[in-house]
């Protein structure tokens, strides 16, 4: 005969999922993901932005230098000025590079009449390199040992137009 059942349920274990196969088909995604992944070298020039404000610019006595490089393919214009004018050309040597020790000095010039100064705009052509603008902003910003030593209120200047901002940028 049957035995009448019984109201209690018999209690059963619960079965826990297998993890160990799901994690290793995670582990088998992540490393393809990893290895079909392309890793880049980023190439930047970091250049802060222009403020723009609706007050007016405090008045000065001292008109400012407003130093602008305009990169062509075959020359450097250095303009000072508002508006700009032109106060040296740099043009290419006969093995088609600039002549980057001319405009460093001719930049120290410039840093010994305006201490004060740290900005420079540049404008390059669309046809200008990478490493050409680099080669250049180098030798705009950087102020070296052998350089002579240039003193604003008994402090040592320690570049020349170390705050590059870019203008007209073209692709």
């Amino acid at each position: 005969m049957y035995r009448a059942p019984s109201r209690r349920r018999r209690k059963e274990a619960v079965k826990s999922p297998n993890v160990v196969s799901i994690l290793d088909v995670i582990f088998i995604l992540i490393f393809f993901l990893v290895m079909s992944a392309s890793f880049n070298a980023l190439k930047e020039i970091t250049s802060p932005i222009p403020i723009i404000s609706d007050e007016e610019p405090p008045k000065s006595k001292k008109k400012p230098l407003s130093l602008t490089l305009i990169i062509y393919q075959n020359s450097i214009s250095v303009l000072t000025g508002v508006p700009g004018s032109v106060r040296r050309t740099f043009k290419r040597n006969q093995e088609g590079k600039f002549p980057l020790e001319e405009l460093h000095n001719y930049m120290i010039k410039l840093k010994e009449r305006n201490l004060t100064e740290t900005l420079a705009i540049f404008e390059p052509s669309a046809n200008v390199t990478y490493e050409e603008i680099v080669t250049i902003m180098d030798a705009v910003r950087t102020l070296r040992r052998t350089d002579k030593a240039l003193y604003y209120k008994d402090t040592k200047v320690k570049a020349l137009f170390d705050n590059i901002m870019f203008s007209n940028i073209q692709s």
